[in-house]
């Protein structure tokens, strides 16, 4: 399925050129025709880019645009030459487009690995990839660790909420084993919070243990069938790298990490009068209590480990305002998806049109319009083509560490991910606006764009921290995320649910999809009214006053 370079590159040239002929001056019109309505035609030439960035981008030539492969290199080659075309200056690395981004690659070998639960009724062993699976091990490439372990719920300390899931377990020594997740009763705030796997694998490193096991839930099982997650085992998986080589964000006391699969969750849970079928519901209702297993557990990990690169891509709009110009409005949408994996219907190429192509056209669209406007602009705007989202937010996290060019201020943060637009709609969805004066940015620029905007309809599936936005929240800047809209016709949630349970992560996002163009050059609209909004007030975005983002990563903020 690799195909030849020279026809890659043939394909670039040709949709360069078409982008091109889009963005020059139409052709007068006969005298006699009947005028467009106003604005008809700069709405479809509006979703005409559009279009043609996302067949370029989820075209199967670029092979799914993996992190640090030939493909993603192309793409973002291709989202360079577009700021580049649309008047955005470079503002990566020595004079580019490009900032580079160092990462560690691991990947699982066949059978690298095993899980053993030994204990006075007999030692059971679990499948490699049918019912485990070791967590890629980033420190060395193999560690095994045999020690007694203990359940201790969902793994969460909140002590503002009166949780501490380790109540009378010493971790000390043992292997921590815990489902996903975070109590009900929690706010969507803390319950997102809390149900980070960074968090959890923080909380048990801190208490001495030495190993940890992720037990799938029947719910979870119901949502995200193991089977499906397991077809690519094989996929490798990053982290950021440091200046001496070894892997960022990991927690090498941990010296085996694993994932069990919620059909042989009674083998390692069941014990005594402890039975797994009442422990999913006491997950369900909030009332899981900890509790030491008996016997031991025996973990192995084993898979490949080498250095390898990618790169964000970076064009700035500079400010006018000598005093602001140094603060940055960064417009982010990751442009990596999954490359090439297992076949589905005989299709092995993820091509990742609606994730996130699309979130990318959007975002070059609104920087076109950015470009082009005559509203005064203080602040200086970023717009960001992030690399390794799907691998943990790794782009945005290094760029929000390390943002470019160096010594940007950033004061603000408006990511793309996923705009499923599969029917009309009438409404945008901004996760997370309410935790910050974006909100009033938002309602304004809303009104203007003759947008509605709609709530999350999901708050339970945590998405504000499962997004490249994250990564600037985490380092105290006020985030957004847009998504597209569920209102305006009654295909729209049907074709959302149908999205998430069929092509979502899979061969199917592609762009045989029906996707509503003229819906993305909306969103496109809204972005650039937001951005001209942000750019131009006199104060910075600030989080609200007690808001439980703001208070936890605020501090960190960079002056």
């Amino acid at each position: 399925m690799h195909r030849p370079a020279r026809r890659i590159a043939a394909l670039c040239c040709c949709t360069l050129l078409v982008l091109a002929g889009c963005n020059r001056a139409a052709a007068p019109a006969p005298a006699a025709a009947t005028p467009p309505a106003a604005g008809a035609d700069n709405d479809a030439a509006q979703a005409r880019r559009i279009e043609a960035d996302v067949r370029f981008l989820a075209d199967d030539l670029l092979e799914g645009r993996e992190t640090a492969t030939r493909g993603f290199d192309l793409a973002a080659l291709y989202v360079a030459e577009r700021l580049r075309a649309l008047g955005a200056e470079p503002a990566g690395e020595n004079g580019g487009y490009f900032q580079n981004v160092p990462l560690l690659r691991a990947q699982r070998l066949d059978g690298g690995g095993e899980l053993r639960i030994e204990r006075a009724t007999g030692t059971v062993a679990l499948k490699f990839r049918d019912e485990f699976l070791p967590q890629l091990d980033f420190a060395s490439g193999q560690n095994q660790v045999t020690a007694p372990a203990a359940f201790v719920g969902q793994a969460v300390f909140a002590p503002e909420l009166e949780q501490d899931d380790f109540t009378g377990i010493d971790l000390r020594g043992k292997i921590a084993v815990f489902f996903n997740g975070a109590p009900k009763r929690f706010d969507h705030d803390r319950r997102a919070f809390y149900s980070g796997y960074r968090e959890k694998l923080a909380a048990v490193a801190q208490r001495g243990a030495i190993g940890a096991v992720i037990v799938a839930t029947d719910d979870e099982e119901k949502r995200s069938p193991w089977a499906r997650g397991a077809l690519n085992w094989d996929k490798p998986g990053m982290r950021l790298r440091d200046a001496d080589g070894r892997a960022l964000d990991t927690f090498p006391q941990l010296r085996v990490v694993a994932n069990v699969a919620a059909a042989r969750a009674a083998a390692v849970l069941d014990a005594g009068d402890h039975d797994t079928g009442a422990l999913f519901r006491q997950a369900r209702d909030g009332k899981l209590r900890g509790y030491d297993l008996p016997g031991t557990l025996s973990l192995s990990a084993r898979n490949t480990l080498q250095p390898a690169q990618s790169r964000n891509v970076v064009g700035r709009l500079p400010g006018r305002d000598p005093a602001l110009r140094g603060e940055h409005v960064a417009f982010t949408a990751h442009l990596d998806h999954l490359g090439i994996g297992a076949p589905v219907k005989g299709d092995a190429i993820y091509n990742g049109a609606l994730d996130n192509a699309l979130g990318v056209a959007v975002m070059l669209e609104a920087a076109r319009q950015l470009a082009d406007s005559a509203a005064p602009r203080k602040r200086s705007l970023l717009f960001v083509a992030l690399t390794g989202e799907e691998k943990g937010l790794l782009g945005a996290h290094w760029f929000a560490d390390h943002p470019s060019p160096p010594g940007a201020k950033l004061v603000a943060n408006v990511n793309m991910d996923m705009p499923v637009l599969l029917a009309p709609t009438t409404d945008v969805i901004p996760i997370g606006v309410e935790h910050s004066s974006l909100q009033t940015v938002l309602t304004r620029a809303a009104a203007q764009t003759g947008v509605t905007l709609s709530p999350d309809p999901l708050p339970e599936e945590s998405i504000f921290i499962r997004s490249d936005q994250y990564a600037f929240i985490r380092n105290g800047v006020p985030a957004v995320y847009l998504i597209g809209g569920l209102t305006g016709s009654e295909a729209a949630k049907r074709q959302f649910g149908e999205f998430l349970r069929g092509e979502y992560h899979r061969p199917g996002d592609d762009v045989s999809q029906p996707i509503q163009y003229a819906d993305a050059a909306r969103l496109a609209r809204l972005n650039a009214r937001i951005g001209e909004a942000i750019a131009g007030q006199a104060q910075r975005p600030a989080w609200n006053a007690g808001d439980f983002f703001g208070e936890k990563f605020a501090k960190g903020a960079k002056p």
